[in-house]
């Protein structure tokens, strides 16, 4: 049987009004998110000092990649501030960035020395743990926790200068340390776990700019024909003087400054790096009478 055309008519009706319904549906979803849309505009013309949400969302996401690193600071650190005290010097750090594979990486002899040796380089020349090590033994010294250390700055052997916080707690393991320290050469400063503070950050040569005007700045090197006593050295040397002293912290070879007043040996062996800050730190302990 075939269809009247009547009933063929009627079924095109309902479908022609299941087809307007729609579209009506289409243009009301339209409106409500142009509605949305309008809204969220509103709410971000409303935020204070001209910042978005989404200048909001960025900050967030700065802060978390930049996650800081602990302070710790005593009551003697802060009273002492204005008081003569000591300042380390790190010279010809081995803190070095390259790009690895597909990430950038700190180079040291261990880890990468079959990049080393492809880019024609010695690894025994890269030794980022020797100023881990020395940078420990300042922080960690009775010296720097009772206020007199006043600062702390590290020259690479590629020239960089940044400088340390006498209140900063560094990362115990060398791995920690070689990813703040990758984190500071690419971003040229750390801030405090939830502070703005700077801890740690690149500045400008020359270091002596950032040196007090009363300053006695003393370097080491077991070449030096100047061999004494570190015990009987310090006590010799002015009280009201800011002390300043450099220290390589390379694998091998020899600090070579203009600004050095006096260079000494402490040992008639070849120390490391640590060692020679201990025995610095353990003198000057003894004359301020530190326990």
């Amino acid at each position: 049987m075939v269809r009247p055309y009547a009933i063929k008519g009627r079924k095109r009706k309902k479908n022609k009004e299941r087809y307007d319904k729609e579209e009506d549906e289409e243009e009301n979803v339209g409106f409500v998110e142009e509605e949305e849309e309008g809204e969220k505009e509103g709410i971000q013309k409303k935020l204070k000092g001209g910042a978005t949400e989404s200048d909001e969302e960025k900050a967030e996401e700065a802060a978390q990649e930049l996650s800081g690193i602990p302070v710790n600071l005593n009551e003697q650190q802060i009273n002492d501030k204005n008081s003569p005290g000591v300042i380390f010097i790190l010279e010809k750090a081995s803190l070095e960035v390259a790009k690895v594979g597909k990430s950038y990486q700190l180079l040291n002899s261990e880890d990468h020395a079959n990049f080393l040796r492809k880019n024609n380089r010695n690894p025994a020349d890269y030794r980022p743990d020797i100023s881990h090590q020395a940078i420990l033994n300042i922080l960690d010294s009775p010296l720097n926790k009772a206020g007199k250390l006043r600062a702390l700055y590290v020259r690479t052997e590629k020239n960089v200068l940044f400088e340390i916080k006498p209140h900063v707690r560094i990362p115990r393991t060398f791995k920690r340390f070689a990813g703040i320290m990758l984190q500071l050469l690419q971003k040229l400063s750390i801030s405090a776990v939830g502070k703005r503070e700077k801890l740690m950050r690149v500045i400008k040569n020359p270091v002596t700019q950032y040196l007090p005007v009363n300053s006695r700045k003393i370097g080491f090197s077991h070449s030096s024909e100047k061999l004494v006593d570190m015990h009987d050295y310090v006590a010799t040397l002015d009280k009201d003087a800011t002390l300043v002293f450099v220290v390589g912290a390379m694998a091998h070879g020899k600090i070579e400054n203009d600004f050095v007043e006096d260079f000494i040996s402490i040992s008639g062996y070849p120390l490391s790096a640590a060692y020679c800050i201990t025995r610095i730190t353990n003198a000057l302990e003894r004359k301020n009478k530190i326990l």
